[in-house]
Parts: C-alpha cells; sequence; structure tokens
C-alpha cells in the first residue's frame, strides 16, 4: 500500500495576535482577561508548531504602536509577558525551543530588558523551534535602525555604499539569522499587516482568519497549515504545476 504524500510544512510561521480584547468585550469582560487568555492560546500554538515540524515561529506580542494604549493595558501587557517567561521558560528550554527577541530595547523598563536577555541567554544552544518574540517592534522602526547601523559602517570608512544590497540589509535586520517567514497569519478577521515584517514578508504566504486570537485552537492552526500546503509558491517564477509543450 502506497503511503499518501507527506504535508507541506513551513519553515517559519509568524502569527499577528489580533482580537484579545473584541474577544473579551463580546463576553461583557474586561480586555485584560482577553489577554490573559490568548496567553494560554499562545502556549497552546507553541506547542502546535513544534509538533507539526515548524522550525521559526514568531509572535507578534507588542508593537511599537501599543504604547498609545492606556497606560494600564500597557501595564498588563507588561505583566503577562513576564509570567509568560517565568511561568513557561523552563519547559520552553526543556523542550529545546531556542527564544530570539526581535524589537527596539532601548526604551524598554530595565526589568523587562533583563527578562527578555535573560530568555535568550538560557535557550541560546537548544537546537528545537525557534521562538521569536516581537516586542516593542515596528517594521518600520526596524528597518530605520537598520539603515542607520549601514550609514554608520559607511561614515566610518568600513563599507563601501555600493556593496549595500538586499542581502547587506538583511543581516542589519531585527531578523538577522532567521529565514523569512513562509507563512503570516492574522487573526480577528483584519486583513493587514500593520507594520508587521513588512520586508521579510516579501514572498510570504498570507492568511486571514475570522476567530479572535484567544479562539485560535490548534484545529484552526493545522487547517490554515493545510491551506498553505495547497498553495503553489512560485517566487516570481512559472508554476510548478505547468506541464511542459511536448511532454
Amino acid at each position: 500500500m502506497s503511503r499518501a504524500p507527506q504535508r507541506i510544512v513551513p519553515q517559519h510561521v509568524a502569527i499577528i495576535m489580533d482580537g484579545n480584547g473584541r474577544w473579551a468585550n463580546a463576553r461583557g469582560l474586561p480586555r485584560t482577561f482577553g489577554h490573559r487568555k490568548g496567553v494560554e492560546t499562545v502556549r497552546d500554538t507553541v506547542k502546535a508548531a513544534r509538533e507539526a515540524g515548524v522550525a521559526f515561529l514568531t509572535l507578534f506580542a507588542f508593537s511599537s504602536e501599543n504604547w498609545r494604549r492606556p497606560e494600564a493595558e500597557v501595564n498588563e501587557l507588561f505583566g503577562l509577558l513576564k509570567a509568560f517567561i517565568r511561568r513557561d521558560l523552563a519547559d520552553l528550554h526543556k523542550a529545546a525551543v531556542r527564544i530570539r527577541i526581535i524589537g527596539d530595547r532601548v526604551n524598554l523598563r530595565e526589568d523587562i530588558r533583563a527578562l527578555l536577555l535573560e530568555a535568550e541567554e538560557r535557550t541560546a544552544d537548544n537546537t528545537g523551534m525557534t521562538l521569536v518574540i516581537a516586542f516593542n517592534y515596528g517594521a518600520r522602526d526596524e528597518i530605520a535602525r537598520a539603515a542607520a547601523r549601514l550609514a554608520r559602517e559607511v561614515q566610518a570608512g568600513r563599507l563601501d555604499p555600493c556593496q549595500i544590497d538586499a542581502q547587506k540589509i538583511n543581516d542589519s535586520l531585527d531578523t538577522a539569522g532567521i529565514p523569512d517567514p513562509d507563512l503570516v497569519i492574522r487573526t480577528s478577521g483584519e486583513e493587514r499587516l500593520s507594520n508587521f515584517l513588512l520586508w521579510q514578508s516579501a514572498y510570504a504566504e498570507l492568511m486571514f482568519v475570522p476567530d479572535f486570537w484567544p479562539d485560535f485552537t490548534p484545529a484552526v492552526f493545522d487547517a490554515v497549515l493545510e491551506r498553505f500546503a495547497a498553495r503553489d509558491r512560485r517566487f516570481g517564477g512559472l508554476s510548478s504545476k505547468v506541464v511542459a509543450v511536448g511532454s
């Protein structure tokens, strides 16, 4: 009996976790309840991604625009991040998950910076799935900081402007060493990238699901991966499904 063909799994999945507040509002609950429920979904999704064979999972945890939210909600998000790392870091480390943080850390509180650094350093040698947490992250800010790094290299005489190409920019981004996402998912029904991995998502498959993030179950994730496997990814070339004339 012939075996069914193995499903194509994206190497790198990136997720915009949207809809915590609306999930809570729909149930007559404070927005904070939605964020807490969303942390449970993070745990389930990390596990589901590992079991599916995803090598890199990037989660948009806190954007550089989220500072516009009420101070109490921002503090709640910071507290949930701290609680997640303190509670889950040991289990992630045991599962050989490596943690990478992307985003601007300059203006973060010292306790948050120390916690992020601890998570990275403790898991640095792990060889399982890489969990990338985008925290205080904005793609335009990331690209601007990369341009500033390259400009300083030129100013110091270590780099000729003619040497600046796509790879040099890649190597100057927060995601240096991380492959571009194959699949970007956004929950809650919104259909935009919202300043998330703009450079890196040039050839990513984009999928928008109606479920709010707290309702993004492993079954929903698996259904999205199934849709991805059916996509014909051409990268500007011809379809892999095209049959040559005369063959």
